[in-house]
């Protein structure tokens, strides 16, 4: 399964940041900026684990989820809003995405949640390929 991480949001400073973070852990991340973008980039691979935006400027993270559902369902959506609070992390997790990130993007917990996701979704894929 897959190419990594897709980040999807409009700063794209933010995807220089993710980046960064990762880097230590060899995790591949594609960038793009919109929902539309998304929609082309995932029919063209898996990606085990979507990073999105909360708001983009063409949709919100359910946008997203909707779309992973549908195209990619054993990827893992992780969601990250500048905002975030208890509530809306309750309503992310409830909503099925995998997790929640809060900005400012701390590298600790960037580097253990989008690893962890990663390894679920591989995990998850394999698991489906040995049953079938």
């Amino acid at each position: 399964m897959g190419k990594g991480v897709l980040f999807v949001s409009p700063r794209s400073d933010d995807a220089t940041t993710i980046s960064r973070m990762l880097g230590s852990l060899s995790v591949p991340i594609e960038y793009v900026a919109d929902l539309a973008h998304a929609r082309a980039i995932i029919r063209d691979g898996m990606y085990p684990v979507i990073l999105t935006e909360a708001i983009l400027n063409d949709g919100t993270w359910l946008d997203v989820l909707d779309l992973a559902r549908r195209v990619t369902p054993r990827s893992e959506v992780i969601v990250t809003e500048a905002s975030a609070d208890a509530r809306f992390w309750a309503e992310v997790l409830n909503m099925g995405a995998y997790d929640l990130i809060a900005q400012p993007f701390a590298t600790g917990e960037v580097q253990r949640i989008l690893s962890n996701a990663c390894s679920r979704a591989y995990a998850s894929a394999k698991f489906v390929a040995a049953t079938q």
